[in-house]
């Protein structure tokens, strides 16, 4: 994946093809480095470790047992919920500490500092103490009048570096919402009376061993549904499908009026369908449009705008629409069928808005859309419609009623069969492997956030 910047010399324009196109001959490609130091900059999730060598595939493998995990987990498992879930949040808290730093002036080359390490064992040991002690706690939780001294410290401990990751790797706002919550409950109690000792207590209870906090609803949903659709959504980049979005909307709209701009809208709808991130669409798709609008003629905060605008819908295009469309079908006993069919029509007239407004402004300043010979061709397009096949499968699953943890799997398998099939974007094992671990490092902050 690439960014383009303009050239700074008056030497003759590099022609660089993208799928077959020479749209943007002005432009130059940047590296993966910068394309990361950008990120880091302006993303708070993208702000992780530096992993290179032995250190690095050993993290890859880890991160990919660990998606390994959650799909048998949904599938198979036979434990209970709770014992299911403090797995879940224990890997999530070795995971979330091997890939975010404290703060970015502490990413170094294969580099954790003790404390880390400490935090990391320490806290993901709460978790796994829990569920390897489940039926132990339970009978002392039920029988005792009290928390014990030991359990209140093992979930205060749990807590706290279920706080520390999220401060990590999403943010001081949501801590801060939390953490407001958290007062008004200790004032409320205390002000009927209650003692510190005993408020503590039915606090830790209900916030580590209760199903009403860390292992409530929102992590229950991340679990069982969202962590298999994120990897179904990380195979499926794999295919090469981001291209092809990329080459359709250029062709069905590149030569008309503002052409780049309203490939931008579309390309972002279409890529919207597969990721349901923001981020991760307006990196696929911005790398391209945004130099293709600045070419054409558009002011450069305004591409950036449109790109921004249009990748923003990727969280509310079905199928696969982001972390609050589950929770969303869990809270309300909706079908998550149901959420997608109500979703359509939403998302539609969000992106036909974007639309008119790039169309609008186009027709202002007399722009004109790429030349029909540097679009791509539909004899070269056509032949590749088969990587639609995952989408249509998953969409028609859970359309037909299927669960959605089977349909994300089946669709996966799909997905997985599309790559080896694809001879111009093949699925190979390291980009099988590669699929596993982007499917479990792009669940952490997920996870993290719907355990805070």
């Amino acid at each position: 994946m690439s960014l383009f910047k303009k050239k700074d010399t008056e030497a003759p324009a590099e022609e660089i093809k993208v799928d077959g196109s020479a749209a943007f001959g002005e432009f130059e490609t940047v590296s993966a480095a910068e394309v990361d130091e950008v990120m880091k900059k302006y993303d708070r999730e993208s702000n992780t470790r530096i992993w290179t060598g032995v250190p690095k595939r050993v993290i890859q493998f880890i991160m990919a047992l660990f998606s390994l995990y959650c799909i048998y987990s949904t599938l198979w498992s036979n434990a209970s919920l709770e014992v299911r879930l403090m797995i879940f949040l224990g890997c999530v808290t070795i995971m979330g500490f091997l890939y975010y730093p404290m703060s970015k002036h502490h990413a170094r080359e294969n580099y954790i500092p003790w404390f880390d390490w400490i935090i990391m064992i320490v806290g993901a040991a709460c978790f796994f103490y829990y569920a390897f002690n489940f039926d132990a706690i339970i009978k002392v939780l039920t029988s005792a009048s009290k928390m014990t001294p030991t359990l209140t410290v093992i979930g205060i401990i749990g807590i706290l570096s279920l706080v520390e990751l999220c401060r990590r790797c999403v943010g001081i706002p949501i801590l801060c919402v939390a953490g407001a919550l958290l007062v008004y409950t200790f004032w409320s109690m205390l002000s009927k009376g209650m003692d510190l000792e005993r408020v503590l207590g039915r606090v830790i209870y209900t916030l580590f061993y209760g199903t009403g906090g860390v292992i409530g609803t929102p992590i229950n949903v991340c679990a069982k549904f969202i962590v298999v659709f994120i990897v179904f959504g990380a195979f499926l980049e794999r295919t090469g499908i981001a291209k092809f979005f990329i080459d359709l909307a250029n062709k069905v709209a590149g030569a008309s009026s503002g052409g780049p701009a309203k490939v931008a809208v579309i390309s972002s709808a279409l890529c919207g369908m597969v990721s349901g991130s923001s981020v991760g669409n307006t990196v696929t798709t911005g790398s391209v449009t945004i130099p293709m609008m600045k070419k054409t003629g558009y002011p450069g905060e305004f591409a950036g705008a449109v790109e921004a605008a249009a990748s923003t819908g990727g969280q509310i295009m079905p199928p696969i629409m982001g972390a609050a469309a589950f929770i969303m079908a869990e809270m309300t006993g909706y079908e998550y069928s149901d959420i997608i069919v109500r979703a359509i029509l939403p998302a539609f007239l969000y992106f036909l808005g974007i639309f008119l407004g790039v169309h609008f402004k186009a027709k202002k300043l007399g722009l004109v859309g790429l030349k029909r010979e540097e679009l791509p061709k539909w004899k070269l397009l056509l032949p590749k419609i088969y990587l639609l096949l995952p989408l249509i499968v998953l969409t028609w699953m859970v359309v037909a009623g299927q669960t959605m943890a089977k349909s994300a799997i089946y669709g996966t398998i799909v997905a997985i069969v599309v790559g080896i099939i694809n001879k111009d974007d093949r699925m190979t094992p390291s980009k099988f492997v590669n699929g596993l671990e982007n499917g479990g490092k792009n669940c952490l902050s997920i996870g993290i956030a719907c355990g805070i």
